[in-house]
Formats: structure tokens, C-alpha cells, sequence
């Protein structure tokens, strides 16, 4: 779509602010063999700090690509003519923001969620895209949070103390006479 046909439309939306939107929706978007691509500004992906990321991480917007597809979720008639559902993309080996460990753990822990080495969060909940936009936008950074924390310490196998083996085998012989007075008299 080039800029002569974009100042060619005409829009009958009733405010305003819906024309500049989907101007730029237009202006943002090109046709791609399997769906629209954004190509436009698109923010980078940020991480707090948390466990494995101790400073945070900043996923660069370069490294992340965006597909729009008509949602089956919620929408009405409109569900049949806007592209609401998200999908997020995100090559893990390519991606510039990891360091060698974290590529290699992100693969080894998010392996049975790639299709190769790319990552793909679909988000069709809300009519919305923008809100679909922001969801799929959470949740491949939960995803990724996840998949940077390290594994929990091993457990250390101790033996169990004296006083728990006393109290055990006490409350044992405890059911077991409650369980005594139960039976009949004389069933000797």
C-alpha cells in the first residue's frame, strides 16, 4: 500500500480519532503470503528482573514480529471482517537480547512450545487488537520469564527424625486400638 492509495480512501467512521487510527492500522500494515506483517514502530519487549534476568531484559522490536488473523473469539458480526487476533513472534536462537546460557536454556525449556527455534504466542480474547496486541505481549513475556528462571536446588534426601518415627508408630497404635474396640464382643 503506498501513500497515494491511503489519501485516496474514504473513511465514514464518526470520529475522527477512528479515521487516524485506521489510517495508520493501513499505513502500518503490508499484505505477506500467510497474513498481514506489522512493519511499522513496534516497542521492544521488556523483562523485569526477576530470577536468571537479575537486571531486567530488553528484547530489541527488531527481533519480534507480529501476524494479525480474523479471531474466532468475541465480536459479533465484526468478528468476521477486523483482524483481531495476535500472534507474536520470536526467533530464540537469532534473538540478539540473550546471552549464550540463557539461548540455551530458553531452548531447552521452551522446546516443546517452537516450531524450529521460533516462539509464537497467539492472543484472540478481546475484540480489540490493541488489547489482543497487549495480551500476546504479556504473555510471551511471562513465557520467557519462566523459561530464564533457573532450576530449583535439588532436594537433599535426609532421613526422618527420631521423634517423627515415635510419633508416627504412636498415632499408628492409636487408630489401630480405636479400631479394636470396633469389632464384637466374644469374636475370639
Amino acid at each position: 500500500m503506498d501513500a497515494t492509495f491511503l489519501s485516496g480512501c474514504r473513511w465514514s467512521g464518526a470520529w475522527s480519532s477512528e479515521r487516524t487510527e485506521a489510517i495508520d492500522h493501513l499505513a502500518l500494515m503490508i499484505a505477506a503470503p500467510r497474513g498481514p506483517v506489522r512493519v511499522g514502530r513496534m516497542d521492544p519487549l521488556s523483562l523485569t528482573p526477576g530470577p536468571g534476568i537479575p537486571h531486567g531484559l530488553v528484547i530489541p522490536a527488531a527481533d519480534l514480529s507480529e501476524r494479525y488473523a480474523r479471531s474466532s473469539g468475541p465480536g459479533g458480526q465484526g468478528v468476521n471482517t477486523t483482524d483481531s487476533k495476535v500472534q507474536l513472534s520470536i526467533d530464540l536462537a537469532s534473538c540478539s537480547a540473550f546471552t549464550d546460557t540463557q539461548r540455551q536454556r530458553v531452548l531447552r525449556n521452551l522446546a516443546h512450545h517452537l516450531n524450529g527455534s521460533v516462539l509464537t504466542v497467539s492472543a484472540s480474547t478481546q475484540r480489540s487488537q490493541l488489547r489482543n496486541r497487549n495480551e500476546a505481549r504479556r504473555r510471551l513475556a511471562d513465557l520467557l520469564r519462566q523459561a530464564l528462571a533457573p532450576p530449583p536446588p535439588t532436594r537433599r534426601a535426609t532421613r526422618p527424625t527420631r521423634g517423627s518415627v515415635r510419633r508416627r508408630l504412636a498415632a499408628k497404635q492409636r487408630r489401630s486400638d480405636l479400631k479394636a474396640t470396633r469389632q464384637r464382643p466374644g469374636a475370639e
